[in-house]
């Protein structure tokens, strides 16, 4: 076995508590929900999605699974996740009444829930070829526009019941950090997309209409193109069956 100097594991573990702090800042998202802070809670959620963003670059920088090959760092990665993504996203919708009052809202509570523990667990949820297969339970982002655009609670029904489907749909989308088609300019917007994010929650709650139109058009650019590579994937694909089979 290949021995790895102290400073690249001592990074290598950084790294892991760098990703695990991320349960904290859910924990906090929580805490911030129930005590009414939403502005404070969304912040926190920005800092989660800039975590999440780095994280795995880090890891794959420092050689986690070489020099700390006893831990899983993607399973720590996915339960972090789990809890800001979902968990604590829909504890921030049901704080701030953005669900429907009586079963319905119980119910929209738990289609997230749900689905995304479904997601989680499927062993294909992240391809080999660095998608997300599904819909990939940003329900963070969700609770961040119906917060900061106002949703109310038949937009944000709508959105949740919709989002939930789309989970089971094997489109796939675009993992901004790992996935190499257009792998600089999707980094790119999602930092831009971060930005304008962070500027929508300075101007809250009077968001100026080219802020939020340029934070829009990014999810609209990653739904596009993530249904466009899934659609040329397939042709792909059944192109070269035609001609292996010829």
């Amino acid at each position: 076995m290949e021995a790895y100097p102290r400073r690249l594991r001592l990074a290598g573990a950084a790294v892991h508590l760098y990703t695990a702090s991320g349960s904290v800042l859910g924990l906090l998202i929580v805490l911030a929900a129930i005590e009414g802070e939403a502005v404070t809670a969304l912040w926190l959620v920005l800092a989660t999605l800039f975590v999440d963003g780095t994280d795995g670059m880090l890891a794959r920088r420092f050689r986690v699974k070489q020099t700390i090959p006893w831990f899983d760092g993607a399973r720590m990665d996915d339960i972090v996740d789990y809890l800001t993504y979902v968990f604590a996203a829909v504890v921030l919708l049901w704080t701030t009444d953005r669900l429907p009052p009586g079963a319905w809202g119980w119910v929209l509570a738990a289609l997230p829930l749900l689905a995304s523990c479904y997601q989680f667990c499927r062993v294909d949820a992240k391809t080999d070829d660095h998608y997300f297969l599904g819909f990939p339970s940003y329900w963070n982002v969700v609770a961040f526009y119906a917060i900061v655009l106002d949703i109310g609670t038949t937009g944000v029904g709508i959105t949740l019941a919709v989002l939930t489907v789309l989970v089971f749909v094997p489109v796939k989308y675009v993992y901004p950090s790992r996935t190499k088609l257009l792998r600089s300019l999707n980094l790119g917007l999602a930092a831009v997309w971060l930005t304008s994010s962070a500027v929508l929650l300075l101007q809250y709650p009077d968001p100026h209409p080219v802020v939020v139109v340029l934070s829009l058009a990014y999810l609209v650019y990653y739904f596009g193109v993530s249904i466009w590579l899934t659609v040329a994937g397939a042709r792909r694909g059944a192109s070269d069956r035609v001609e292996s089979a010829a």
